[in-house]
Protein backbone atom coordinates (compact mmCIF):
# COMPACT_ATOMS: atom_id res chain seq x y z
CA UNK A 1 0.00 0.00 0.00
CA UNK A 2 1.18 3.51 -0.87
CA UNK A 3 -0.13 6.69 0.70
CA UNK A 4 -0.90 10.02 -0.92
CA UNK A 5 -2.18 13.33 0.37
CA UNK A 6 -4.67 15.47 -1.57
CA UNK A 7 -4.33 19.19 -0.88
CA UNK A 8 -7.88 20.57 -0.48
CA UNK A 9 -7.02 24.18 -1.33
CA UNK A 10 -4.18 26.68 -1.53
CA UNK A 11 -2.04 28.54 -4.04
CA UNK A 12 1.12 27.34 -5.76
CA UNK A 13 3.37 28.43 -2.90
CA UNK A 14 1.17 26.54 -0.43
CA UNK A 15 1.29 23.47 -2.66
CA UNK A 16 5.08 23.58 -2.88
CA UNK A 17 5.55 24.02 0.86
CA UNK A 18 3.00 21.32 1.73
CA UNK A 19 4.49 18.86 -0.76
CA UNK A 20 7.93 19.33 0.80
CA UNK A 21 6.51 18.68 4.28
CA UNK A 22 4.60 15.64 2.98
CA UNK A 23 7.78 14.19 1.50
CA UNK A 24 9.65 14.68 4.78
CA UNK A 25 6.78 13.04 6.68
CA UNK A 26 6.94 9.91 4.54
CA UNK A 27 3.98 10.29 2.19
CA UNK A 28 4.35 8.59 -1.20
CA UNK A 29 2.23 10.99 -3.27
CA UNK A 30 0.97 14.57 -3.30
CA UNK A 31 -2.12 15.55 -5.30
CA UNK A 32 -3.98 18.75 -6.16
CA UNK A 33 -7.43 19.27 -7.66
CA UNK A 34 -7.92 20.81 -11.10
CA UNK A 35 -10.77 23.37 -11.13
CA UNK A 36 -12.58 24.86 -14.09
CA UNK A 37 -11.69 28.29 -12.76
CA UNK A 38 -9.26 28.66 -9.89
CA UNK A 39 -5.67 28.00 -8.87
CA UNK A 40 -3.95 26.22 -11.75
CA UNK A 41 -3.07 22.60 -10.95
CA UNK A 42 -0.06 22.41 -13.27
CA UNK A 43 1.56 25.52 -11.84
CA UNK A 44 1.02 24.05 -8.36
CA UNK A 45 2.56 20.72 -9.33
CA UNK A 46 5.49 22.43 -11.03
CA UNK A 47 6.17 24.39 -7.86
CA UNK A 48 5.89 21.17 -5.85
CA UNK A 49 8.30 19.38 -8.19
CA UNK A 50 10.93 22.06 -7.60
CA UNK A 51 10.75 21.57 -3.82
CA UNK A 52 10.75 17.75 -3.72
CA UNK A 53 12.85 14.83 -4.93
CA UNK A 54 10.99 11.59 -4.24
CA UNK A 55 7.27 12.05 -3.76
CA UNK A 56 4.90 11.27 -6.65
CA UNK A 57 2.88 14.21 -7.97
CA UNK A 58 -0.55 14.24 -9.57
CA UNK A 59 -4.00 15.64 -10.05
CA UNK A 60 -7.14 14.57 -8.28
CA UNK A 61 -8.56 14.81 -10.79
CA UNK A 62 -8.27 16.15 -14.37
CA UNK A 63 -11.63 16.47 -16.23
CA UNK A 64 -10.19 15.70 -19.66
CA UNK A 65 -13.45 16.36 -21.51
CA UNK A 66 -13.00 20.12 -21.15
CA UNK A 67 -9.33 20.23 -22.20
CA UNK A 68 -7.34 20.26 -25.39
CA UNK A 69 -5.63 16.85 -25.24
CA UNK A 70 -2.49 18.13 -26.97
CA UNK A 71 -2.13 20.90 -24.40
CA UNK A 72 -2.45 18.38 -21.59
CA UNK A 73 0.05 16.10 -23.36
CA UNK A 74 2.53 18.99 -23.40
CA UNK A 75 1.97 19.84 -19.72
CA UNK A 76 2.24 16.27 -18.50
CA UNK A 77 5.31 15.35 -20.56
CA UNK A 78 7.06 18.57 -19.49
CA UNK A 79 6.30 18.00 -15.80
CA UNK A 80 7.28 14.33 -15.95
CA UNK A 81 10.67 15.41 -17.29
CA UNK A 82 11.05 18.19 -14.74
CA UNK A 83 10.24 15.85 -11.84
CA UNK A 84 12.38 12.98 -13.05
CA UNK A 85 9.44 10.72 -13.83
CA UNK A 86 7.19 11.26 -10.80
CA UNK A 87 3.87 12.24 -12.38
CA UNK A 88 0.56 10.39 -12.06
CA UNK A 89 -2.42 11.60 -14.10
CA UNK A 90 -5.92 11.01 -12.73
CA UNK A 91 -8.80 11.55 -15.15
CA UNK A 92 -12.57 11.36 -15.18
CA UNK A 93 -15.70 12.98 -16.55
CA UNK A 94 -15.49 15.72 -13.92
CA UNK A 95 -18.26 17.25 -11.84
CA UNK A 96 -20.45 19.59 -13.95
CA UNK A 97 -21.66 21.41 -10.83
CA UNK A 98 -18.16 22.87 -10.37
CA UNK A 99 -18.66 25.45 -13.10
CA UNK A 100 -19.00 23.58 -16.39
CA UNK A 101 -22.18 25.34 -17.54
CA UNK A 102 -21.03 28.75 -16.32
CA UNK A 103 -18.04 28.61 -18.68
CA UNK A 104 -19.76 26.94 -21.61
CA UNK A 105 -18.22 23.52 -21.08
CA UNK A 106 -19.98 20.34 -22.19
CA UNK A 107 -22.32 19.00 -19.51
CA UNK A 108 -23.94 16.08 -21.35
CA UNK A 109 -22.59 12.88 -19.80
CA UNK A 110 -22.40 10.84 -23.01
CA UNK A 111 -20.55 13.58 -24.88
CA UNK A 112 -18.12 14.01 -21.99
CA UNK A 113 -17.46 10.26 -22.07
CA UNK A 114 -16.73 10.43 -25.82
CA UNK A 115 -14.37 13.37 -25.27
CA UNK A 116 -12.64 11.48 -22.47
CA UNK A 117 -12.08 8.39 -24.61
CA UNK A 118 -10.76 10.39 -27.56
CA UNK A 119 -8.66 12.58 -25.28
CA UNK A 120 -6.98 9.57 -23.70
CA UNK A 121 -6.20 8.08 -27.11
CA UNK A 122 -4.62 11.36 -28.24
CA UNK A 123 -2.75 11.88 -25.01
CA UNK A 124 -1.10 8.46 -25.05
CA UNK A 125 -0.47 8.69 -28.79
CA UNK A 126 1.37 12.00 -28.49
CA UNK A 127 3.41 10.75 -25.55
CA UNK A 128 4.58 7.86 -27.76
CA UNK A 129 6.03 10.30 -30.30
CA UNK A 130 5.65 11.28 -33.91
CA UNK A 131 4.33 10.53 -36.43
CA UNK A 132 0.91 10.39 -34.77
CA UNK A 133 -2.52 10.86 -36.28
CA UNK A 134 -6.05 10.51 -34.99
CA UNK A 135 -9.51 10.71 -36.54
CA UNK A 136 -12.45 10.78 -34.16
CA UNK A 137 -15.91 12.21 -33.73
CA UNK A 138 -14.66 15.27 -31.85
CA UNK A 139 -10.94 15.56 -32.65
CA UNK A 140 -8.70 15.28 -35.67
CA UNK A 141 -4.92 15.20 -35.29
CA UNK A 142 -2.33 15.09 -38.06
CA UNK A 143 1.38 14.26 -37.72
CA UNK A 144 3.62 17.24 -37.07
CA UNK A 145 7.38 17.74 -36.93
CA UNK A 146 7.20 21.25 -35.48
CA UNK A 147 9.18 21.32 -32.22
CA UNK A 148 7.70 18.25 -30.51
CA UNK A 149 8.49 18.03 -26.78
CA UNK A 150 10.67 15.35 -25.24
CA UNK A 151 8.72 12.19 -24.42
CA UNK A 152 7.84 11.50 -20.79
CA UNK A 153 10.52 9.93 -18.62
CA UNK A 154 8.13 7.16 -17.61
CA UNK A 155 7.65 4.48 -20.23
CA UNK A 156 5.58 3.09 -21.81
CA UNK A 157 3.59 6.04 -20.45
CA UNK A 158 2.85 8.23 -17.48
CA UNK A 159 0.53 6.19 -15.21
CA UNK A 160 -3.12 7.05 -15.77
CA UNK A 161 -5.74 6.49 -13.09
CA UNK A 162 -9.30 6.55 -14.42
CA UNK A 163 -12.61 6.94 -12.63
CA UNK A 164 -14.69 3.79 -13.02
CA UNK A 165 -18.34 3.64 -12.03
CA UNK A 166 -18.68 0.28 -10.32
CA UNK A 167 -21.48 -1.71 -11.92
CA UNK A 168 -21.27 0.12 -15.26
CA UNK A 169 -19.41 -2.10 -17.75
CA UNK A 170 -18.42 0.66 -20.18
CA UNK A 171 -17.05 2.87 -17.46
CA UNK A 172 -15.14 0.00 -15.88
CA UNK A 173 -13.79 -1.16 -19.25
CA UNK A 174 -12.34 2.32 -19.81
CA UNK A 175 -10.63 2.29 -16.41
CA UNK A 176 -9.21 -1.20 -16.95
CA UNK A 177 -7.53 -0.12 -20.21
CA UNK A 178 -5.16 2.10 -18.26
CA UNK A 179 -3.16 1.87 -15.03
CA UNK A 180 -5.45 2.39 -12.09
CA UNK A 181 -9.04 2.56 -10.89
CA UNK A 182 -10.60 5.44 -9.00
CA UNK A 183 -13.82 3.75 -7.89
CA UNK A 184 -17.05 5.71 -8.15
CA UNK A 185 -19.52 4.12 -5.74
CA UNK A 186 -22.01 5.22 -3.13
CA UNK A 187 -19.86 3.61 -0.44
CA UNK A 188 -16.47 1.96 -0.90
CA UNK A 189 -16.00 -0.83 1.64
CA UNK A 190 -13.11 -3.30 1.91
CA UNK A 191 -15.49 -6.03 0.74
CA UNK A 192 -16.29 -4.03 -2.38
CA UNK A 193 -12.60 -3.38 -2.99
CA UNK A 194 -12.08 -7.13 -2.92
CA UNK A 195 -14.73 -7.53 -5.61
CA UNK A 196 -13.09 -4.82 -7.70
CA UNK A 197 -9.68 -6.45 -7.41
CA UNK A 198 -11.08 -9.81 -8.49
CA UNK A 199 -12.90 -8.17 -11.39
CA UNK A 200 -9.77 -6.30 -12.53
CA UNK A 201 -7.62 -9.43 -12.31
CA UNK A 202 -10.17 -11.41 -14.32
CA UNK A 203 -10.81 -8.80 -17.03
CA UNK A 204 -7.27 -7.57 -17.66
CA UNK A 205 -4.80 -9.55 -19.75
CA UNK A 206 -2.31 -11.64 -17.75
CA UNK A 207 0.64 -9.61 -19.12
CA UNK A 208 -0.98 -6.22 -18.45
CA UNK A 209 1.26 -5.54 -15.48
CA UNK A 210 0.60 -3.79 -12.19
CA UNK A 211 -2.83 -2.24 -11.68
CA UNK A 212 -3.66 0.25 -8.95
CA UNK A 213 -6.90 0.51 -7.01
CA UNK A 214 -7.03 3.91 -5.34
CA UNK A 215 -9.16 4.64 -2.29
CA UNK A 216 -9.89 8.10 -0.90
CA UNK A 217 -10.75 8.75 2.71
CA UNK A 218 -9.80 10.42 5.97
CA UNK A 219 -7.91 9.01 8.90
CA UNK A 220 -7.16 10.46 12.34
CA UNK A 221 -3.83 11.99 13.35
CA UNK A 222 -3.21 9.03 15.67
CA UNK A 223 -1.18 6.66 13.50
CA UNK A 224 -2.26 3.45 15.20
CA UNK A 225 -5.94 4.27 14.70
CA UNK A 226 -5.24 5.50 11.17
CA UNK A 227 -3.39 2.32 10.21
CA UNK A 228 -6.19 0.19 11.63
CA UNK A 229 -8.71 1.97 9.42
CA UNK A 230 -6.67 1.55 6.24
CA UNK A 231 -5.39 -2.01 6.74
CA UNK A 232 -8.59 -3.81 5.61
CA UNK A 233 -8.48 -1.95 2.28
CA UNK A 234 -4.88 -3.02 1.69
CA UNK A 235 -5.76 -6.62 2.52
CA UNK A 236 -8.66 -6.46 0.06
CA UNK A 237 -6.40 -5.35 -2.80
CA UNK A 238 -6.21 -1.55 -2.75
CA UNK A 239 -2.75 -0.25 -3.60
CA UNK A 240 -3.09 3.47 -2.78
CA UNK A 241 -4.79 5.33 0.04
CA UNK A 242 -5.37 9.03 -0.63
CA UNK A 243 -5.91 11.16 2.43
CA UNK A 244 -8.61 13.56 1.20
CA UNK A 245 -9.67 16.33 3.58
CA UNK A 246 -11.85 18.11 1.03
CA UNK A 247 -14.17 19.70 3.59
CA UNK A 248 -11.44 21.06 5.87
CA UNK A 249 -10.86 24.81 5.47
CA UNK A 250 -8.14 25.32 8.09
CA UNK A 251 -4.68 24.92 6.56
CA UNK A 252 -3.24 24.45 10.05
CA UNK A 253 -5.46 21.39 10.43
CA UNK A 254 -4.33 20.13 7.03
CA UNK A 255 -0.67 20.61 7.97
CA UNK A 256 -1.16 18.78 11.25
CA UNK A 257 -2.44 15.75 9.36
CA UNK A 258 0.38 15.94 6.80
CA UNK A 259 3.05 16.16 9.49
CA UNK A 260 1.57 13.19 11.36
CA UNK A 261 2.53 11.05 8.38
CA UNK A 262 0.77 8.34 6.40
CA UNK A 263 -1.39 5.69 8.10
CA UNK A 264 1.19 2.92 7.94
Amino acid sequence: MKYGFALPRGDARTAAETAAIAEQAGWDGFFVWEPVWGVDAWVCLTAAAMRTERIRLGTMLTPLSRMRPWKLASETATLDNLSGGRLILSVGLGAPETGFAEFGEVTDRRTRAELLDEGLAILTGLWAGQPFSFEGKHYTVRPTSFMPPDPPVQQPRIPIWVVGAWGRPKSMARALRYDGLLPHTTSTTPELVGEMRAYADAERKPDSGHYDIVIEGETPVDRVAAAAKVAPYATAGATWWLESMWEVESHDEVLARVKAGPPR
